[in-house]
C-alpha cells in the first residue's frame, strides 16, 4: 500500500455574491515511501491549495474539500500520531495536530513570513522537539543546534539565538527544513522551496531535500512551476492546469514524450543551453483563467491552437497510455521529439471561441 493516496481531492471555495471557485479538482495520486512527487503548473493551478488541504491548514469556513486522502499512519506504539491508515481530510483538528510535526511536514514558500518574526530560530525549533518528542529543554535545543548543523547553517548556536530578520533567505529556508525534518517525518511537502532563492543556493537547498529524501527514506511532495527543478529531483510528475491533473508519468517518461499540450508549453518556454541563439522561445500566451469550466469541456482550449469544437463536448477524460503515462486531452501530442524542443505549434493566436480549427 502507497503511503500516502489521494483519490479525487476537491477544494471549492464559497463565493461572497459570485459563483463558487473549484480551486482544485478531483485531483488524484500516490506517493510511496521514499519517492519524490511533483505537482507542476503556473500560478493559480491549484498547487499550493492541494498542500494546505493535505495538511489541514484550510479555513473552516467558506472552503468545503470532498474526497480522501489515505495516509500511512502506523509506527510505534507509544507515539500519538500512529494511528495506522487515516483519512487525512476527515481528521480532526486535534488528532492533526499529532500527525503535524510528528509525519507530515510542509516546507512553506516564503520563509520570512512562514517564521515567527518575533520568536528566536532557537525557540520555533524547539518547539517542536519538545511538543512531539518529549525532550527537555536543554536536549532540545542540543539537538536543534544539531539539525541547523545538518541543513548547512554555519555557528547553529549563534544562530539559535537569532531572529529569522538576521538570517539571509537561504538560511531562512534551510531552517524551516531543519524544523520540517526534526521528528523524522514519513511525509514532507515543498511548496516552492527555491522561489525566493539566487540559483547557487537553489541548487543548495535542492540538493539537502534530496540526502533528506535518500538518507531517511521519506516521501517528499515537491510542489513548483519550475520544470527545471523537477527534473532533477522527481521520480513521478503530475502537471496540474485550472485544478486538474492534465498530465502525468515518470520523470524520464513526461520529459522525453510530453503529450498534453499544456506539458508541451511548459518545456518549450525552458531556455535551453544547446539550443541555437536565434531559436526563440515559445512561451504559453495568456495566463490560466476560468473562461471554460472543466464541466463544459477543456480549461486550456482559450490558450491551444489544437483547439476544436470536440473540445467542448464535455469533461475530457483522463485517458491512459504507456507504462502509467496519463493525459486528459482529445488532441494529444504525438510527435514526442519535437514537443520535447517546445517546437510543436500548439501556442499561436487565440482560437475562435466556435471552436473552428485553425
Amino acid at each position: 500500500m502507497p503511503l500516502l493516496t489521494v483519490d479525487d481531492l476537491s477544494v471549492t471555495f464559497s463565493g461572497r455574491g459570485r459563483r463558487d471557485v473549484r480551486a482544485v479538482d478531483q485531483v488524484s495520486f500516490t506517493l510511496d515511501e521514499g519517492q519524490v512527487v511533483g505537482l507542476v503548473g503556473e500560478s493559480g493551478c491549484g498547487k499550493s491549495v492541494t498542500s494546505l488541504a493535505l495538511m489541514g491548514l484550510l479555513p473552516r469556513q467558506g472552503v468545503t474539500v470532498a474526497g480522501r486522502a489515505l495516509f500511512d499512519a502506523g509506527g510505534a506504539p507509544d507515539d500519538r500520531s500512529a494511528q495506522g491508515t487515516v483519512d487525512l481530510l476527515a481528521l480532526d483538528p486535534e488528532r492533526m495536530r499529532d500527525l503535524r510535526g510528528a509525519q507530515l511536514a510542509m516546507v512553506f514558500q516564503d520563509p520570512l513570513s512562514s517564521l515567527n518574526p518575533v520568536v528566536p530560530i532557537g525557540l520555533q525549533v524547539t518547539e517542536i522537539l519538545t511538543r512531539h518528542r518529549g525532550l527537555r529543554r536543554a536536549a532540545a535545543r542540543t539537538e536543534a543546534a544539531e539539525l541547523l548543523q545538518r541543513v548547512g547553517i554555519p555557528d547553529p548556536a549563534r544562530r539559535l539565538r537569532e531572529y529569522p530578520h538576521e538570517l539571509s533567505g537561504g538560511m531562512r529556508q534551510r531552517a524551516l527544513i531543519a524544523m520540517a525534518v526534526a521528528c523524522r517525518p514519513r511525509l514532507m511537502i515543498a511548496d516552492e522551496p527555491t522561489t525566493a532563492l539566487d540559483v547557487t543556493i537553489q541548487a543548495q537547498i535542492l540538493e539537502l531535500l534530496k540526502d533528506l529524501v535518500h538518507q531517511e527514506g521519506t516521501a517528499l511532495l515537491m510542489i513548483t512551476h519550475d520544470l527545471g527543478v523537477v527534473a532533477g529531483l522527481c521520480d513521478e510528475i503530475n502537471v496540474l492546469y485550472a485544478g486538474k491533473v492534465v498530465e502525468g508519468a515518470a520523470r524520464r517518461r513526461l520529459f522525453a514524450e510530453p503529450t498534453h499540450p499544456y506539458t508541451v508549453g511548459l518545456l518549450g518556454s525552458i531556455p535551453r543551453l544547446n539550443a541555437p541563439r536565434e531559436e526563440p522561445l515559445t512561451p504559453i500566451r495568456g495566463s490560466v483563467n476560468d473562461d471554460i469550466a472543466w464541466a463544459d469541456g477543456c480549461a486550456f482550449a482559450p490558450r491551444c491552437d489544437s483547439y476544436t469544437a470536440e473540445c467542448l463536448g464535455g469533461p475530457p477524460e483522463l485517458r491512459g497510455g504507456d507504462k502509467g503515462h496519463r493525459y486528459r486531452c482529445v488532441h494529444p501530442v504525438t510527435h514526442g521529439r519535437d514537443a520535447a524542443r517546445g517546437r510543436h505549434r500548439a501556442f499561436g493566436d487565440a482560437p475562435t471561441r466556435e471552436g473552428e480549427p485553425r
